[in-house]
């Protein structure tokens, strides 16, 4: 546009030439006065971008012409990646997101738990059904970790009430044995259809519960997981494992506090803790909102059970292949107390949490959610 209008202006008298200064080319390419000095590198890149814009001006008409032949409307597709997946196999491909959010580049491309999960098909199992038995005092709320990651992993669980505990009605006073006190648990196993299997994972009393249904439903159960369990053996009760450290856990002594339904005069209906000794007794490592959920949910022990002798037999509780998953920081069953029971009746294998208090379900649920998956891909020999 420059040169055009230096040819049509008229002539003006020159009466000494002055040397030409060179002007500097426009950094931005947006300068509204003439751009006589346009580098070779400008004009090859305006040259590449004009070819371009018609490549896609053609194709955009090519699109246009047939959507007017065939007439209708061509789907809509998010990315080309999705429409040209190239070498790419469905194999290996990432699953999608059903959000309609962009991907951000921050976001993972997978979550924690199928990384857990890689290699492990559900239909290799003997069974992908958890039964999670409570411990003392707790609840099925205690394993809302363990229930949300097993579930994602495309388990099926099953977390109990034992009588009088968590939303169960019964009157904590009013049980009298160890067969009412685990009547819940005896319920499900009962009604298990021929041939099907479960595996049993017991916390602390839940142990003692656990090796009850044992010696009742043997066929029902593929494995058994103690975790920071009562693990007894034939004629011993869950007081008599406890009293092995008598002397050794004051701890423990301090925060029972037994209840007298009955009058002073006879035995104790049930044992209470010291909601203010919690945290060091079974939570020391475990996050503060879980010993908040805990200091609200947890219920007294009924004394009648934990008395009672277990009859355990080879032929029944001994036939279930038993794992042992100890809690290295454990102040309520002690790792020496937890080896003692391991050393009086073997399990076929030990797993040892680190970090893990007596609640490993909330000190650790990953640790924990990992050694489940790998006792549950153990097959029979």
């Amino acid at each position: 546009m420059g040169n055009l209008c230096s040819l049509f202006a008229p002539p003006k008298p020159v009466k000494k030439r002055r040397p030409i200064k060179k002007r500097q080319p426009s950094l931005s390419g947006s300068s509204s006065g003439p751009n006589r000095f346009r580098s070779s590198s400008s004009r090859k890149d305006n040259k590449f971008e004009d070819a371009l814009t018609q490549e896609q001006a053609l194709a955009a008409a090519a699109i246009l012409s047939r959507q007017n032949k065939t007439g209708g409307s061509l789907p809509f597709e998010r990315s080309a990646s999705q429409r040209h997946p190239g070498s790419c196999s469905k194999k290996n491909q990432l699953p999608r997101s059903s959000s309609s959010r962009s991907r951000s580049s921050t976001d993972p491309l997978l979550q924690p738990h199928q990384f857990l999960n890689q290699g492990i098909k559900l239909d290799d199992l003997e069974t992908n059904h958890f039964v999670l038995i409570h411990g003392g005092g707790f609840g099925a709320w205690c394993w809302y970790k363990t229930i949300a990651l097993l579930e994602e992993d495309g388990f099926k669980v099953t977390a109990i009430d034992l009588a009088g505990c968590g939303i169960n009605s019964l009157n904590i006073n009013g049980i009298a044995s160890l067969s009412q006190y685990v009547k819940p648990l005896t319920d499900i196993l009962e009604k298990l259809p021929i041939g099907e299997k479960v595996i049993l994972v017991g916390h602390d009393f839940g142990g003692a519960c656990m090796s009850y249904a044992m010696e009742l439903f043997p066929t029902k159960i593929s494995k058994a997981i103690f975790l920071a369990a009562a693990m007894l053996i034939n004629g011993q009760s869950t007081l008599d494992m406890f009293s092995l450290q008598a002397g050794q856990n004051d701890l423990m002594r301090k925060a029972q506090i037994f209840i007298y339904t009955n009058g002073n005069e006879n035995p104790p209906t049930a044992i209470d803790l010291d909601k203010s000794l919690i945290r060091d007794l079974l939570f020391n490592q475990s996050p503060s909102k879980d010993i908040a959920l805990a200091s609200v949910s947890m219920r007294s022990i009924p004394f009648a059970p934990v008395l009672e002798k277990l009859s355990l037999s080879d032929g029944n509780y001994g036939s279930v292949r038993r794992y042992y998953i100890e809690t290295l920081e454990d102040n309520a069953i002690p790792v020496t107390l937890q080896e003692n029971m391991i050393n009086s009746s073997p399990p076929d294998k030990v797993y040892r949490l680190k970090g893990a208090d007596h609640a490993p379900f909330f000190s650790k649920p990953q640790a924990l959610h990992k050694l489940l998956l790998e006792i549950a891909k153990i097959r029979s020999t």
